[in-house]
């Protein structure tokens, strides 16, 4: 069974920076993609970043330039550093993973990530 735990999150003020930091309970050289959605408060869930096994990236165009996401495959996790955040980046974070062999995509728990002044 494959489980992703995240950490990191929380609560900052506009302009404010925050990082998360999911690990998995196996090799992450087993996963094909790797990355964060998230999900604001009556609003369906979105993709924010993705990374490629070959650490190629990509980004929703909302979080563009102020969001960057890295990959560690020897220590099995996906990070993602939220800079100049904005209220409208405030919801629960959640990490994913998608199996290289089956396509299945796991889920982590999520996070909440709130921007408020």
């Amino acid at each position: 069974q494959v489980q992703l735990v995240e950490s990191g999150g929380g609560l900052t003020q506009p302009g404010g920076s925050l990082g998360l930091s999911c690990v998995a309970n196996r090799s992450s050289f087993s996963f094909n993609g790797m990355g964060w959605y998230r999900q604001a408060p009556g609003k369906e869930r979105e993709l924010v970043a993705t990374i490629s096994r070959g650490a190629v990236s990509n980004y929703s165009d909302s979080v563009k330039g102020r969001f960057t996401i890295s990959r560690n495959n020897v220590k099995n996790t996906v990070s993602l550093q939220m800079n100049v955040l904005k209220p409208e980046d405030t919801g629960v974070y959640y990490c994913y993973a998608q199996s290289w062999s089956s396509g299945e995509i796991y889920w982590g728990q999520g996070t909440q990530v709130t921007v408020s002044s």
